[in-house]
């Protein structure tokens, strides 16, 4: 009796399975973020905060022609001192799955606030990266990514 409830239960546990799967592939997928909600996400670390705009280098393609492989350096004009350095950069995308690509945390040791990653885009896209600094100051910078093929969102 137990070896029939045991294919039983896993017969059954295939077969729920194979229905996520179908699930995911059949029913639509989630919307796109939107700037609102990266307004939003950049609100949930921040509060109402303004930031200012300066210090940021983000460098990422004018055009990606792969939207699976898009580069992006990220790079904070900031001493790196004791007294004066870059705590934290926030990457964000405003029309993928989920506004949030990376975060980066730095400390004083790191002597440069540069980082650089790939990430992929879905579409022809805003990239915003928030940069918060040691005094509690943020700086932000916008940049717009036209992708031609691919992309994680097809």
């Amino acid at each position: 009796m137990n070896v029939m409830t045991a294919e039983h239960s896993r017969r059954e546990a295939l077969r729920l399975a194979g229905l996520a799967g179908l699930a995911l592939i059949v029913l639509p997928g989630r919307a796109d973020a939107t700037p609102d909600e990266v307004a939003s996400a950049i609100a949930k670390l921040y509060g109402e905060k303004k930031p200012g705009s300066g210090k940021i280098k983000l460098d990422v393609p004018e055009i990606a022609e792969n939207g699976l492989v898009v580069p992006i350096n990220v790079e904070v004009e900031s001493p790196m001192t004791d007294a004066d350095y870059v705590k934290a950069v926030h990457v964000f995308a405003e029309g993928n799955p989920l506004p949030n690509v990376v975060s980066y945390k730095f400390t004083p040791a790191c002597g440069k606030a540069f980082a650089a990653t790939r990430m992929r885009l879905a579409q022809t896209q805003d990239i915003v990266c928030i940069a918060e600094m040691s005094n509690g100051s943020l700086y932000m910078t916008k940049s717009q990514v036209k992708v031609t093929i691919g992309g994680c969102g097809g």
